[in-house]
C-alpha cells in the first residue's frame, strides 16, 4: 500500500475512534500486544507494535488500558467499529421487541372499535412484542366481570393464529388484563419501526379522549342510576 494510502487509512481510523485508543493515539511505552489471531505476543515496546501494524495492513487498538501494561490488539479497526455498531442495532432491536405493548379496550365496545383494536394487536405480535389487552370498567360494569372476560376470550380466539394468552385474564383495580405472546414461527421480519409507532401514536390519542371523556360519562351514568 503506497504510503500516502496508508497515511489516509489511518487518518481515517483516528477519526472514528471514539471509544478506544488506536495507533500514534497510543501513547505509553510499553503494551501487551494480542496478535491478530488471538496469539500472545507478550510484553513489547509500543513503538514494535506500531511497527508491526504497518507490516499486517492493521492497527494497533489499546483493549485494555487499566491493566499494567496496557493490552493492545492488532486488528482492523474499521472492520471491528462495524461489527460493534451491527451488533449494537441487534441488541437495541431485541430489546425493542422485547417490549410489552399496550391495547385497552371498554366492556361496551362496538364491533368496528373491536376490529380496528384487534388488529393493532395483531400487528404488535406480528413484530414480535407481547401485548397487555386491558378491559376498562367504568362504574357498576365492574361488577359484571364476566363481560370483560368475554371481550378477551374474543380477542384471543381471533389471533389465535398468531398468539395466544400467556394466563387467564386477572383484575386489577378497575381492569381486566391478559398478556397475549407471539407463536414462534408467527413473527414478521417485514414490520416497519414505522407503523408501530404509528399506532402506538393512535392508540394513546384514543385514550386521552376516552380519559377525558369518562367523568362526564360516569357523572351521567350516576344520575340516571340515582
Amino acid at each position: 500500500m503506497p504510503a500516502s494510502t496508508a497515511q489516509k487509512r489511518r487518518a481515517e481510523v483516528i477519526a472514528i475512534a471514539k471509544d478506544h485508543k488506536v495507533n500514534e493515539q497510543i501513547r505509553v511505552r510499553q503494551i501487551r500486544l494480542i496478535g491478530a489471531d488471538g496469539e500472545q505476543v507478550g510484553i513489547i515496546d509500543t513503538r514494535d507494535a506500531l511497527r508491526m501494524a504497518r507490516e499486517k495492513n492493521l492497527d494497533l487498538v489499546m483493549v485494555s488500558p487499566q491493566a499494567v501494561p496496557p493490552v493492545c490488539k492488532l486488528l482492523d479497526y474499521g472492520r471491528f467499529r462495524y461489527e460493534q455498531q451491527q451488533n449494537e442495532k441487534e441488541n437495541r432491536k431485541r430489546a425493542r421487541s422485547q417490549e410489552v405493548k399496550s391495547i385497552k379496550y371498554r366492556v361496551k365496545i362496538d364491533d368496528n372499535d373491536f376490529k380496528t383494536k384487534t388488529n393493532h394487536v395483531r400487528r404488535f405480535l406480528e413484530a414480535g412484542h407481547k401485548v397487555k389487552v386491558t378491559i376498562m370498567f367504568r362504574g357498576r360494569e365492574r361488577t359484571h366481570p364476566e363481560l370483560g372476560e368475554r371481550i378477551l376470550v374474543r380477542v384471543a380466539e381471533t389471533l389465535q393464529d398468531i398468539g395466544a394468552p400467556e394466563s387467564k385474564p386477572s383484575m386489577m383495580g378497575m381492569d381486566m388484563n391478559m398478556v397475549m405472546a407471539p407463536k414462534p414461527g408467527a413473527v414478521k421480519k417485514n414490520v416497519k419501526a414505522e407503523d408501530i409507532e404509528a399506532i402506538e401514536a393512535e392508540e394513546a390519542a384514543a385514550d386521552a379522549a376516552e380519559a377525558q371523556a369518562t367523568p362526564e360519562a360516569e357523572t351521567e351514568a350516576a344520575s340516571a342510576n340515582a
